[in-house]
């Protein structure tokens, strides 16, 4: 064999070992579009009035430059570890951030703030972003690109999209057990179809906006947050067990949230559509439970006490533990960048199956 032959059969052979590593779950996926509560916010809070915010350290403390950014959590959210899976960036940026070039826009943005939910009523006990809003900034965002790249190009652009719907959680444990209006309108049962309604329209929305790529996570294990035990255990400093009662509500949620997405993708398979459901739930017990997880700590934050501090509670001046790695959650709500980590990794093979055909 000539040296010229012996040339092309290596550049051969090094194309067909990097392309497994190129493709993995990448080849239909243009961009990344994310809505929701602040477990997607990547800061659009920044930009708003609104006291629930985490634009100051320590949060962001394991972030690039070690820069707090608005994502409540010591460095990445799971939605930024998608992204760079999808191979489309490295971070997604908040829609609000006035300095976003219109190739950053063109790769993908959150819309979601954090303190939002399904329920109307939700944002407006934060002051945050209704569902309906960021709903409202995606149709500026398309007619921002249909400006910058015409109106086909846009459309094919939204079409090969992952989105991506991460909200509930504020639903329950803010709203429906800390106020009494929807209690006194609603049974458990009722308010959760009540919040499945409002995604089946949420997702009506999208699929009309020409969104044919969509995952919508289920509720964590909602009686395993830090703040949850300690306002309803009846041993919050020692013991510090899950409160199973609102896990319970997580579990029946995310099974009728399971049925709903079924029928939507079988109602829509004819436009071509994917719609999946991302479950969050399982890996993050497995985390707590010790499963299959090296984790110290899991009924505690890592900022201050690890109790009660969230947001403006979780300052400059707090305490924070020297490893982040070793505890499932950041502040009393929010995980660490390692559980979002391992949640994304969990994930992947439900990414693959909405953006692989």
């Amino acid at each position: 064999m000539s040296l010229s032959h012996s040339f092309i059969v290596l550049l051969l052979l090094f194309f067909m070992l990097e392309a497994p590593i190129q493709a993995q779950g990448k080849s239909l996926v243009s961009a990344i579009f994310i809505f929701g509560d602040s477990t997607a916010d990547p800061g659009n809070n920044n930009y708003i009035t609104t006291p629930f915010k985490s634009n100051f350290s320590p949060y962001g403390r394991d972030f690039m430059n070690h820069a707090p950014t608005g994502r409540f959590t010591n460095g990445m959210l799971a939605n930024d570890f998608f992204a760079r899976y999808v191979g489309v960036k490295d971070y997604v940026p908040p829609y609000l951030d006035p300095s976003l070039s219109i190739e950053e826009l063109k790769t993908g943005v959150s819309f979601a703030s954090a303190g939002s939910g399904f329920d109307p009523l939700t944002p407006t006990i934060s002051n945050v972003i209704s569902l309906s809003k960021q709903l409202e900034y995606f149709k500026e965002y398309q007619e921002k690109m249909e400006a910058a790249i015409g109106k086909n190009q846009t459309q094919n652009l939204i079409k090969e999209a992952l989105f991506v719907v991460s909200a509930g959680t504020n639903d329950f444990v803010v709203n429906y057990n800390t106020l009494p209006i929807r209690r006194t309108s609603y049974t458990l049962s009722a308010y959760t179809n009540f919040l499945l309604q409002h995604v089946q329209l949420f997702l009506q929305e999208l699929l009309d906006q020409g969104a044919r790529k969509i995952g919508v996570v289920g509720l964590p294990p909602m009686g395993c947050l830090p703040m949850v035990i300690t306002l309803h255990s009846d041993d919050a400093f020692t013991k510090r067990d899950c409160i199973d009662f609102f896990s319970s509500i997580a579990r029946d949620y995310n099974s009728k949230l399971q049925s709903k997405l079924n029928a939507t993708q079988i109602r829509f398979a004819n436009l071509g559509s994917r719609i999946a459901y991302m479950d969050i739930y399982g890996p993050v017990v497995d985390m707590i439970l010790g499963h299959k997880y090296d984790f110290e700590k899991a009924n505690r934050g890592c900022c201050g006490t690890g109790l009660l501090e969230v947001t403006f509670m979780c300052n400059p001046n707090s305490d924070v533990c020297p490893d982040p790695s070793k505890y499932v959650f950041w502040d009393s709500i929010h995980p660490t960048e390692k559980t979002y980590y391992l949640v994304s990794q969990s994930l992947q093979p439900t990414i693959d199956f909405i953006t692989k055909y």
